[in-house]
């Protein structure tokens, strides 16, 4: 059922506050202010001279991200469109960048952040949002191609791949891995037939094992991910330090703030393995909530997707199922990574862990998915009335 209704109502010669896609907002307000608690609570001990260090660069990013979707909001989804190749090129030269000496920042043995003044740029973030709106106009441009031509499958995988070979380099093998997953669903939707999928779906399963035979520290992921508590102080110290802290939450968890793996033993617990805290300290039902909040996330984004594709607006549609793709992906791989259903990678969880460029990324594509919604309701409008002038 339809949520929300044209915002041109007015009382007394007032406009009335839009009436939008409220679940989507509810569940998107309601995992930022989550993720801003549970990022206070797991940061707090990390820096005894500056306990609120981590809050306020998080409450920094959150500061970003709103500012970022509010300008966002006043792109026409056209201009964007028109916009898609030149982002593409940009992510790429940012990409490339990152394997200048000296250029990137590197943190954990990883370089993928470049400095500008006292921000980074998480090249790999943007590339995301950049690859879905080009994706996008791509499968527009080019639909006959795509739908009845191996060469129109190719041609854009070749260069999502170019993209994703790029951030493996930095090394990121989870944010790549999104990526190529969130083009292929893009892909599919756009008309690819069924049987190409098959030839890369098995260009894939002989790939896979090769990319995590030449890295020792992927190998290492694996077979930790397999039997964790076969070698629980190394290999498998996260995952086993992970399921220890879901072991101890319980049902209601140990209280806000009550958590002791976050103190000592659970690495990167703001970041990678926010999920974990969450589970601890709030236990099953906080788990859950967090997990069906992502759930009304992806189905109200699938469902301004499937809004725009029925009233023909194919490039809205196209970007509204990459971007709900890919924060569904994302969300899964770091919930399964927490859970100890999927090998350790470096993802962070959506609109929760900390880290600026993934709040501001974040943010940019709930407002795009806004955009979307508004034009779908007001097709006679250039600007929402409600966007920043």
């Amino acid at each position: 059922m339809n949520t929300a209704v044209r915002p041109q109502a007015t009382t007394g010669g007032m406009k009335l506050l839009p009436r939008t896609d409220y679940i989507f907002l509810f569940a998107v307000a309601a995992l930022l202010g989550l993720g801003l608690v549970m990022v206070g609570s797991s940061s707090l001990h990390k820096m005894t001279d500056a306990p609120f260090h981590y809050l306020n660069r998080h409450l920094l990013g959150l500061g970003l991200g709103g500012a970022g979707a509010l300008a966002m909001l006043r792109v026409p989804l056209g201009r964007l469109e028109r916009a898609g190749p030149m982002l593409y090129f940009i992510g790429l030269v940012l990409l490339l960048i990152l394997l200048i000496p000296g250029l990137g920042r590197t943190v954990n043995g990883a370089t993928r952040w470049i400095p500008v003044g006292p921000m980074s740029i998480q090249a790999s973030e943007f590339m995301k949002l950049f690859v879905v709106v080009y994706i996008g106009g791509y499968l527009v441009r080019r639909q006959e191609e795509v739908a009845h031509s191996f060469r129109g499958f190719a041609k854009p995988m070749a260069l999502v791949l170019a993209a994703a070979g790029l951030v493996l380099l930095e090394p990121d093998f989870g944010t790549a891995v999104v990526i190529v997953a969130t083009v292929l669903g893009m892909l599919f939707l756009g008309g690819v037939p069924v049987w190409q999928y098959g030839l890369m779906l098995t260009v894939g399963l002989l790939t896979a094992p090769v990319l995590v035979w030449v890295k020792q520290y992927r190998l290492d992921r694996v077979t930790s991910f397999m039997d964790p508590w076969a070698d629980p102080l190394n290999t498998g110290f996260q995952l086993t330090q992970a399921l220890i802290a879901f072991g101890r939450g319980e049902w209601i968890g140990v209280g806000l703030g009550a958590g002791i793996q976050k103190l000592f033993y659970l690495p990167e617990a703001h970041t990678d393995f926010l999920l974990a805290v969450i589970g601890e300290e709030l236990g099953l039902a906080g788990s859950l909530t967090v997990i069906g909040l992502f759930g009304l996330v992806s189905w109200r984004g699938f469902a301004i997707g499937a809004a725009a594709e029925t009233m023909g607006r194919r490039f809205a549609a196209y970007v509204a199922y990459g971007l709900t793709l890919c924060i569904a992906l994302q969300a899964a791989v770091n919930i399964g990574v927490n859970l100890g259903l999927l090998p350790t990678k470096g993802l962070t969880l959506p609109f929760m862990s900390y880290g600026s460029n993934s709040i501001l990324v974040a943010s940019l594509m709930v407002a795009v998915l806004l955009r979307i919604d508004w034009e779908n309701r007001n097709r006679n409008e250039e600007e929402p009335a409600w966007a920043p002038a």
